[in-house]
């Protein structure tokens, strides 16, 4: 019985960290793969923020409240993401 609870919290674990990187695909292309870029030369590194400013970013970002320069941008970037997204994706950049 044990066995079967790890397998199954073991499942769970990696179909989650999945989920972040097929949620993160389209950052990778400006944020790099594990977060690492500056962005077009402007954005904060990701891996270097702490989950709660991350994903602080990307609520800011979806209700206008935050972004500066990149805004409009990233507005369009983060529109359909849910906060199980966002987290699940904080989760997978930011140890």
């Amino acid at each position: 019985m044990k066995t079967k609870i790890l397998t199954l919290a073991l499942l769970l674990g990696l179909s989650s960290s999945l989920y972040a990187v097929d949620s993160y695909k389209k950052c990778a292309a400006c944020h790099g793969a594990n977060g690492e870029k500056v962005a077009l030369g402007k954005s904060k590194i990701i891996k270097d923020m702490t989950k709660e400013d991350f994903v602080a970013a990307m609520k800011g970002y979806q209700d206008g409240t935050y972004g500066g320069p990149m805004k409009g941008v990233m507005a369009g970037q983060v529109k359909g993401l849910t906060e199980a997204d966002i987290q699940a994706m904080a989760d997978f950049l930011i140890k």
